[in-house]
C-alpha cells in the first residue's frame, strides 16, 4: 500500500492526474485470518460508475482480489487495455496457510494476468519464476525508496541490549517470522508490525520486544538505532523494507531468495545465507556508508518512469466516446490504479 500511496503522489506531481479505488469505498468484509485487510464485497456497479466518472486512459490492477476481479471484468467486457502488478507470492501463501497445492493457485493466477497488456514485477527473479510457470507480457517495474525520511539517525532511540536485530513487516506464518524468533541471538530482537500471529508468538518468546505498527518517521528511528536488520521471508517479490533499512544504514540479513537476491546480491551490504544465525553474524559487520549508498541507487524518479512506461497510455476517446473529459485536456496521461489492497 505504501508503494502505490508512495507511486500516486509522484504521479501528481509530475502533471498526471490518478485515482485509486480502493476497500474503503466500498462495503467490506475483513479477510479470512487476514482481519486487518478488508476485502470489497459486490464492487463491480459502483466500480463501473468510479471508472467512467474519471474516464481514465489506462486502468492499473494492483492485486487479484475482488476489486481487481472486478476492475478486469470491466475492462474485458469494453476491451479496454490494462495493466497488473505481481507483487505477492499468494500460491505460496496459500500453500503455507491452507496447503492448497502451489500449482494450482499458480494457475488460477496465470489465468488472472494473461488478458493484461503488462504485468509488472519488480525484480529478475521473479520475472524467471512467473516465466517457469507460463506467465507472459512481463515487464519490470522496481521500487524506490524515500531517502528523506529513512536515514542514518541516532541509535540511542532504542536503549536495549545490543546488537539490536530488527524484523518489520506482518507477523504472519507465511512471512517466516519464526525463523527470526527462534534465532539465538547475543542482544535484542525487535519485531515492529502487526498480524494474525501477533498474541501468539508474542506469549512463545516473551523476551522478544513487540513494538506493534510505527508508521512515518517512527518507524524510520526504528529503522536507523537497529544495527541489522533480518529479513526471514521466503516468498516477498521484492521487499520495500529491505531498501528502508539499506538507507538508515542498517545491514540486511537474509535468504538467499527472490527479493534478497536482486536488492542486495553479492554487495557489501550485508549477508544472505541458508543459515540465517550466520547471515546475522556476518551482516553485522557490513559499512553503514555502503548501506545508504547502495540504497541511494534505488530512486522512486526511476520507479515512476518505468510505471509510465509500462502502462502504455492510450487515448482516452477511445474508450469513452468523442467527448473528452476536462481533466484529459491537460494531463498527458490519466491513470486509474484499482485495487491497491484487495
Amino acid at each position: 500500500m505504501r508503494t502505490l500511496t508512495t507511486l500516486k503522489s509522484h504521479l501528481d506531481a509530475a502533471g498526471y492526474e490518478a485515482i485509486t479505488i480502493t476497500p474503503d469505498q466500498f462495503r467490506s468484509v475483513p479477510c479470512p485470518t487476514y482481519p486487518e485487510i478488508r476485502l470489497a464485497v459486490m464492487p463491480s456497479r459502483r466500480m463501473a460508475k468510479t471508472i467512467e466518472g474519471f474516464r481514465p486512459c489506462v486502468v492499473h490492477i494492483a492485486t487479484e482480489g475482488p476489486l481487481g476481479v472486478a476492475a478486469r471484468r470491466y475492462c474485458m467486457k469494453r476491451d479496454i487495455p490494462f495493466t497488473t502488478a505481481f507483487h505477492t507470492k499468494f500460491p505460496e501463501y496459500l500453500n503455507a496457510r491452507m496447503r492448497v497445492p502451489v500449482s494450482w493457485t499458480y494457475k488460477v493466477m496465470r489465468r488472472f494476468h494473461a488478458p493484461a497488456s503488462s504485468v509488472m514485477v519488480a525484480t529478475q527473479t521473479v520475472e524467471n519464476e512467473l516465466a517457469s510457470h507460463g506467465f507472459g507480457n512481463i515487464k519490470r517495474w522496481s521500487r524506490g525508496v524515500d531517502t528523506k525520511l529513512f536515514r542514518p539517525r541516532d541509535k540511542s532511540f532504542l536503549d536495549l541490549p545490543r546488537p539490536i536485530a530488527l524484523y518489520v513487516g506482518r507477523v504472519a506464518v507465511e512471512k517466516n517470522i519464526e525463523a527470526f524468533l527462534a534465532l539465538d541471538h547475543a542482544g535484542t530482537k525487535v519485531v515492529v508490525g502487526d498480524g494474525p500471529q501477533l498474541k501468539e508468538l508474542a506469549r512463545k518468546y516473551p523476551e522478544v520486544v513487540f513494538a506493534g505498527v510505527k508508521e512515518g518517521e517512527d518507524l524510520a528511528k526504528y529503522y536507523a538505532a537497529a544495527d541489522v536488520f533480518v529479513f526471514p521471508s521466503l516468498t516477498d517479490t521484492f521487499g520495500l523494507v529491505l531498501l528502508e533499512a539499506l538507507a538508515c544504514g542498517v545491514p540486511v540479513a537474509a535468504y538467499p531468495v527472490a527479493g534478497p537476491l536482486d536488492v542486495i546480491g553479492d554487495a557489501a551490504v550485508g549477508c544472505l545465507d541458508v543459515d540465517l544465525a550466520t547471515a546475522v553474524r556476518k551482516a553485522l559487520k557490513a559499512s553503514p556508508e555502503a548501506c545508504l549508498a547502495h540504497a541511494l541507487r534505488y530512486s522512486w524518479e526511476a520507479s515512476v518512469q518505468q510505471f509510465l512506461a509500462n502502462i502504455a497510455p492510450f487515448p482516452a476517446e477511445r474508450f469513452f466516446g468523442d467527448g473528452m473529459p476536462p481533466e484529459a485536456e491537460h494531463a498527458p496521461n490519466t491513470a486509474a490504479a484499482s485495487a491497491p489492497a484487495a
